[in-house]
């Protein structure tokens, strides 16, 4: 990975989850990303290759999006 690839997402906290997908996805084609509604139960693992997008219930960023 190089010293320039992205991590997280702040600037997408707000926007539309799928708007935000979107753009992650733009940034690193090369990992997974997965919409989560704020509250859903996830596993506690580490993935270097997953990105998860935590949503309210209008449908909008809740959270950072961050690998992991």
């Amino acid at each position: 990975m190089s010293q320039n690839t992205k991590t997280s997402w702040p600037e997408v906290k707000g926007l539309p989850a799928e708007v935000a997908k979107h753009k992650i996805q733009d940034d690193r084609p090369d990992v997974e990303v997965i919409l989560v509604r704020v509250g859903s139960v996830v596993t506690d693992d580490f993935n270097t290759m997953r990105v998860r997008v935590f949503f309210d219930k209008v449908g909008n960023v809740a959270e950072v999006p961050k690998i992991g």
